[in-house]
Order: C-alpha cells, then structure tokens, then sequence
C-alpha cells in the first residue's frame, strides 16, 4: 500500500504519517509513505504548486492520498472546496482514493470546530472523498476527557497525544476499521530537546519513539472508535 499525505506543518508534526505507517503495520504490511507537507502552507499554496501535486499523484501510484487544508485560521470554504477539488480530481484519474482531513480548532477558539466539520462533512459528501473525522475525535476527547493534552505548546499544533489521535483515525479509515486498538506508543520529533527558532528536530528516528499512558491511549482509541462506527451506522 502507497499512502501520499499532502498538508502542512499539522501533517508533519511529530512525524505523524510515519506513526500512521506504523499503526497499520499492526496489521498490515507498513505502507510505503510519501508526503508533501510544508509550514504555515495552505491548499492554495499547494496548487500554485501544481505540478509537484500532479506529478506525485499521476506517477506515484498511491493507493490513498490524505488532504490536509490549512488550519489556524480556517480559511474561507469556498477557496477550501476548489482547491481541495482539484486534488481530488485528479486522485480519481488514477484510481487514487482521497481523503478529507477534518483539522482541529486552536485552543483559544473551540468555537470554530463545528464550522471546520461541517466544512468538511459536505466537502467529502459533494465530492465522494473519504472523511478522517479528526476534528470530530478531537472535540470529543476535549470535552469528555480534559486530562488529555491534545496540543502542544503553542495551542495550534498537536501534542504526542494529538498526532496519535491523527495517526488512529487516518488508521481508521484507511483499513476501514470501527474497533480500534493500537500500541501505547508515539512519536516526539522533539523528545528531551529545548525546543527554539528555527525548529530543528531529532534526526535520530530511534530517539523518537515514546511510551504513552496506556489509559490514556485507550481512551483515545475508545473515542476514535465511536466515531467511526457512528459514521458506518
């Protein structure tokens, strides 16, 4: 299985489409994955881009490709459904199934996560894309489980246990799975490292694995469960 990500820095945080890689492996064979992913970048920006977005989806031969709009601040739906569309088109000239990301709201503004799903929702509904319902996952575990940090320091990005709900549910939907049981492990790119500017990452892969509070991973699991099977039912 060929997987291409193409997002922002909310996609590469702590070098989630390889814990997603690893989720599957579960189960599965680990997917070859690719990403075109860049900081503070938007869809728009990525077909301004336009020829690495189809060369890598025409040649790639990926079997799923995962589409992540920028998040913080939510841009206006109508530039998130051209662009988003065009990605989409061109995924179903090859036979490419696409996925809609549902991103999450910013910590200091809950209010924009029922606009971010709905968004999305008729995003995947008008175009027939797959829907990874993070932002539904997300809000749930914020209000039925504040003790589990999703954000990292900034209040924008994920934490360890952010990308992990990312990781499941693009798992998720990916294998079509609605029970979801998976490893107490995660990825921290930056792991006993003073983090400043610019970002600089471990480049060691070794010393990014983590051991997650299995409580607290299993909750994660139990929401993302909920979801997906309401989204069956």
């Amino acid at each position: 299985m060929r997987v291409l990500f193409i997002g922002n820095s909310h996609t590469f945080f702590n070098d989630m489409p390889e814990l997603f890689a690893r989720f599957c492996a579960v189960e599965t064979d680990k997917p070859e994955i690719t990403m075109l992913a860049y900081p503070g970048k938007y869809l728009d920006w990525h077909m301004k881009e336009y020829f690495a977005v189809r060369f890598n989806i025409l040649y790639g031969g990926y079997d799923y490709c995962i589409i992540q709009q920028g998040a913080h601040p939510f841009p206006d739906e109508a530039s998130t459904f051209a662009n988003a569309k065009r990605i989409i088109e061109l995924c179903n000239t090859v036979n490419t199934v696409p996925i809609v990301t549902d991103t999450w709201a910013e910590k200091a503004h809950p209010e924009h996560q029922d606009e971010m799903n709905n968004c999305y929702i008729r995003l995947a509904r008008e175009t027939g894309a797959l829907l990874s319902p993070v932002g539904i996952v997300w809000s749930n575990v914020l209000q039925n489980h504040p003790d589990i940090e999703l954000y990292w320091q900034d209040g924008e990005h994920a934490s360890v246990y952010g990308d992990y709900l990312c990781a499941a549910v693009h798992y998720g939907i990916v294998l079509n799975k609605t029970e979801i049981h998976l490893p107490n492990t995660g990825l921290d790119f930056f792991q006993d490292m003073e983090v400043g500017q610019p970002f600089r990452a471990i480049e060691d892969p070794a010393l990014t694995r983590v051991s997650l509070d299995r409580v607290k991973t299993g909750t994660i699991c139990q929401e993302v469960s909920t979801v997906l099977t309401m989204m069956q039912g």
